[in-house]
C-alpha cells in the first residue's frame, strides 16, 4: 500500500522556522515529481494552494509567490522522501501541509491538485503573531 507521511508541523511564533518531511512507503517515486500544498483553516479540500514542487532529479523547482524566498523545498531520492525548509513564518502561514506524489512520472513539478495522485494526510503548522 503506497503511503506518504508528513511530519515536523507544530506551534510556532511568527518568524521561527520549522522543517517538514515527507517519508513515501509502498514504491519508490523517484522518477515522479514531489509537491506541497496547504490547506488553510476554514478552507475545502479543493481550495489546498500549491506551495513548492521539486521535480524527480531536483533540477525543476517551482514555489508559490507566497512563499519564495522564505521556503526551500529538496528531496532525498535515497530516503525516498522530501522536505520543506520553512523560514520566517508568518501567521498566514497557518495551515494544514500535504505532501503529493505526481501522477506521472518524469514531468513537472506542477502546481495543479489534480496532477498528483498521491497524498499524505497532512501536518499542521500554526503561526502565532
Amino acid at each position: 500500500q503506497v503511503q506518504l507521511a508528513e511530519s515536523g508541523g507544530g506551534l510556532v511564533q511568527a518568524g521561527d522556522s520549522l522543517r517538514l518531511s515527507c517519508v513515501a512507503s509502498g514504491r519508490s517515486f523517484n522518477n515522479y515529481a514531489m509537491g506541497w500544498f496547504r490547506q488553510p483553516p476554514k478552507k475545502e479540500r479543493e481550495e489546498r494552494e500549491f506551495v513548492a514542487g521539486i521535480n524527480w532529479y531536483t533540477a525543476n523547482i517551482a514555489y508559490a509567490d507566497s512563499v519564495k524566498g522564505r521556503f526551500t523545498v529538496s528531496r532525498d531520492n535515497a530516503k525516498n522522501s522530501v522536505y520543506l525548509q520553512m523560514n520566517s513564518l508568518k501567521s498566514e502561514d497557518t495551515a494544514v501541509y500535504f505532501c503529493a506524489a505526481a501522477d506521472v512520472p518524469y514531468r513537472g513539478p506542477s502546481r495543479e491538485r489534480d496532477d498528483y495522485g498521491y497524498w499524505g494526510q497532512g501536518t499542521q503548522v500554526t503561526v502565532s503573531s
